[in-house]
């Protein structure tokens, strides 16, 4: 249904949603949960993402993990949403608590190897590209710039 209303304006739906669930965060201290994705094509690429809404930084595809959702269910619902990807051999590997917009996320991150054909809907997610971990672009989001290399070295083990 969502697809009838025109794309710029389901657009700003999304920045408008995004500002008040901020606010939401913030005022009643909600403990949230979400995921990361580390999907990587047949070259050892990483796959990175920029949302129509936010800071417009690249970053990991993912999102929120539903009430009583396994993270890893959650991943893989994330990684097809935004970019129409399935995930092979897909592994939890890491579990990390950090900050945003004044309250607590615990974010489950989740390898493997990407399959199928990249498709973005241009509403949500913006841009998809698969990048060499040694050629990032250089307005990656502060949370994946800080531990990076840290979470690629653990989803590679």
């Amino acid at each position: 249904m969502l697809h009838l209303i025109p794309a710029p304006l389901h657009r700003l739906g999304l920045r408008l949603a995004h500002a008040v669930r901020r606010r939401w965060w913030r005022l009643a201290q909600v403990r949230l949960q979400g995921c990361r994705v580390l999907a990587f094509d047949a070259e050892g690429r990483v796959l990175l993402i920029r949302h129509s809404y936010g800071s417009g930084n690249w970053m990991l595809p993912g999102g929120g993990l539903g009430r009583r959702e396994d993270p890893l269910a959650a991943a893989l619902r994330e990684l097809a949403e935004e970019t129409g990807l399935a995930l092979d051999d897909a592994r939890a590997f890491l579990t990390v608590d950090e900050p945003l917009y004044g309250t607590t996320n615990r974010v489950h991150l989740v390898a493997g190897q990407a399959a199928g054909a990249l498709a973005i809907d241009g509403r949500e997610v913006i841009e998809a590209h698969f990048f060499a971990s040694d050629a990032l672009p250089p307005d990656l989001s502060p949370a994946l710039a800080a531990h990076f290399t840290a979470w690629l070295a653990a989803a590679r083990q």
